[in-house]
This record gives structure tokens, sequence and C-alpha cells, in this order.
């Protein structure tokens, strides 16, 4: 009792800054009260792509590769630092590929969605190739910033002061977060079942190694591949998480827990790739596989569910949100 007191003080003092409190929705033909499509409409949705999401996951396998021939064939170091941001664009969409598998939504082969994108992908990803991103997300979505939430300080306090929002993001760029999400696993190396996930980790990553030292560039590695996912990748994983959560709450009403954020092509091909951007629908129904999130939002939007909550583009949400002097009850004008 008193620990789940303490998470309910912490829930009070910590979210809901930018939390709407939206009428109640009463369900149409296709939706029910709280979202979720009903009957023939949710089993269209849940109708996964299996040789579309195959040539998404060879395409964006591919695209570090291609990278690197360029990287390579141009003997430049101007292409060098352009590589550099590009490969992190790409490193986002495979972890998004990521968390479709730990949706077990990559494929309806539920073998073949867990060898790719959970043992592949995930392992290349700077993870270990196993369940444990799909565990922790599993408590994301049950409760979200509950007391199991695995990111509930990633997404707690806003909105922040610009100087706030500045030194996060400086310590995404100079290492300090990254070197805070590797540093648990050399860790409690005693624990076997640890240990042996952190021998998954590094056979992930030294095979990449090797193979950029296998074609003669051990040291792209380091400069294609590791400094892309410190630098870059960090701060845009920041971003693109606290405008899904950022300032929200704990809530039964999917509305009070995530944003949307109106999708433009430029969000989708930089920031939000594969549908994620609609985050609200995949949190109204989890089950709704990337290409279908679309076809939901816009029935959550025309039965009356989202109303006037959808941001008109990140910028103004992240403006919002460091901004430090957001009043909740200012919310529905900020967001028409």
């Amino acid at each position: 009792m008193y620990a789940s007191n303490h998470h309910d003080d912490l829930v009070n003092s910590m979210t809901g800054g930018l939390a709407p409190s939206p009428p109640p929705f009463k369900g149409s033909r296709r939706l029910h009260p709280d979202g979720r499509p009903v009957g023939t409409f949710r089993d269209e949705l849940r109708c996964i792509s299996t040789t579309r999401n195959a040539i998404t996951v060879l395409v964006a396998l591919l695209t570090p590769v291609l990278l690197i021939w360029i990287t390579l064939a141009s003997h430049s170091h101007i292409v060098l630092i352009a590589v550099i941001p590009a490969m992190a664009l790409a490193q986002n969409r495979l972890f998004i590929l990521h968390h479709e598998a730990a949706h077990r939504l990559l494929f309806p082969n539920r073998r073949a969605n867990d060898r790719i994108g959970i043992n592949l992908i995930g392992c290349l990803m700077f993870g270990t190739g196993s369940h444990g991103y799909r565990l922790a997300h599993i408590e994301h979505h049950r409760d979200e910033f509950g007391p199991r939430e695995p990111d509930f300080l990633l997404y707690s306090r806003y909105p922040i002061t610009s100087k706030s929002m500045r030194r996060k993001l400086i310590r995404d760029v100079i290492g300090i977060s990254a070197f805070r999400i590797l540093r648990p696993r050399f860790k409690r190396l005693d624990n076997t079942k640890h240990r042996n996930r952190t021998y998954r980790f590094l056979l992930g990553q030294v095979s990449i190694a090797a193979t950029f030292g296998f074609v003669g560039h051990l040291r792209l590695y380091f400069f294609l591949w590791l400094l892309p996912w410190v630098v870059v990748y960090q701060p845009l994983n920041r971003l693109r998480a606290i405008a899904e959560h950022g300032g929200m709450t704990r809530s039964s009403d999917r509305r009070r827990t995530s944003h949307h954020v109106r999708q433009s092509l430029l969000a989708r091909l930089l920031l939000v790739p594969c549908n994620v951007g609609y985050h609200l629908a995949h949190h109204v129904d989890t089950t709704v596989p990337m290409r279908n999130l679309r076809h939901l939002h816009t029935a959550l939007v025309e039965d009356g569910y989202v109303q006037n909550l959808e941001w008109p583009n990140y910028r103004t949400l992240w403006k919002v949100q460091r901004s430090g002097s957001v009043e909740p009850d200012s919310q529905q004008e900020i967001r028409i």
C-alpha cells in the first residue's frame, strides 16, 4: 500500500503538465468508447502484410550497407560527415522495426517475426537479440506511467525550461546518455542470466565490427556505426519519445497518456518512420500493425475520439514542452 501511495504521489507531482481533460467518448459504429476498433473493422486493421513488410525490412537492412559503400567509394571526409546523421536515421528505422516485432506485428509467422525482428535487428541495434525489450515494453503499454513503467523519468516533469531541455540534449549529443544505456550491461556479471545477455550484446557488436574489419575498414565501425548511435540517435530518440508521452499522465483514457501529432512527409522520413508517429492510435490498440495505424487514426478523428487534441506539428509540441510555463487549462487553445 505504501509503495502504491508513493507512486501515486510521483504521478501527481511529476506528470500531467500537458495532459488534456477530454470529454467522454460514447463510441461509434467502428469504435468502442475507449477507441478500440469494433468487429469487421478491427479484423481488417489486424491484417499483417508479409510481402510489404519483408521489403521494408530488406531495405532497412541494406540502407546501412549502402551508406557504407557510398562512404568508401567517395574517399571524402565531407561525405563521411554527412553519412553519420544518415546512418542514425537508418538506425532509428531499424529500431522502429524492432519495436514492431516486439508487438509480434512484423510478420504473422512468430518464428520469422522473432528471428528477424528480435534476434537479428534487436542485436544490431545495441540490444541482446533477446526478449528483454519486449517484456519491458509490455509494461509500458499495460499501464503508462504506472509503477512498472520503464521510461517514467523520460516522460515526466514536462513542460520544462529551455535550459533544462538544452541540458538533456547536450547530454545526448556528447555521449552521456549512450554511456548510461550501456553501463548496466557490464554490471551484475555475477548473475548468469544477465551475463549471458551481455555476451549476446557483445557478440552482436563484435560481429558488426568484424564485418568492417573483414573489408579492411575496422575504424569505420566506430565512425559509421557506434558514433551515429551515440551522438545522433540518442537525441533523435529523446525527441521522438517526448513527442509520444512527454507531459502526459497515468490514465485509462489513452488521450491523456499519449500525444498525437499531425504527420508530415518530412517527419515520417526523419523522425517517425513506419507510421510510428500515429502513436495515440498505437496505444489505443496495440494489435494494429504499423501499416494500418493511419486507418485507425482516421477513424479516431472522423468518429470524434481525437477531437481537437492533435498537435499541428512536432516543432509546436517541442516548443511547448520546453517553455516551462504552460498551464494545463490552456491546452485546448494550443492544439488547434
